[in-house]
């Protein structure tokens, strides 16, 4: 059965960030990154998260007691990488698209 991943807006995943129950993460492929990412965003792409990569499995070790928020160009990689999260046990959120959190006014930054 496919678990049911909830979403959250931009100022709700911020929040949450800052108070150190979440962490956000940018699942959309390196080069998209070159636009700008959210400020506190973790950067891994789905394509890693799949392959397995050590950077996924650390970041997951060191947060496997917070929510993790994925977001990335619109919500669909973000929905699939919480997915698979999600069928590990995890706690997952879906932000949806990285547009969202800048139309909020949220801080971004080059990678």
């Amino acid at each position: 059965m496919k678990p049911d991943i909830p979403t959250i807006t931009p100022e709700a995943a911020a929040a949450r960030v800052a108070e150190a129950k979440a962490v956000l993460i940018d699942v959309r492929e390196p080069l998209e990154w070159a636009d700008g990412v959210a400020t506190p965003a973790v950067l891994l792409s789905l394509t890693d998260l799949k392959a397995g990569t050590d950077g996924w499995e650390r970041m997951l070790a060191d947060n496997a007691d917070k929510e993790l928020i994925l977001y990335c160009k619109a919500g669909g990689r973000a929905g699939n990488a919480a997915t698979l999260l999600a069928t590990r046990g995890l706690r997952t959120t879906n932000m949806g698209g990285f547009s969202s959190w800048k139309a909020a006014g949220l801080p971004v930054r080059l990678p």
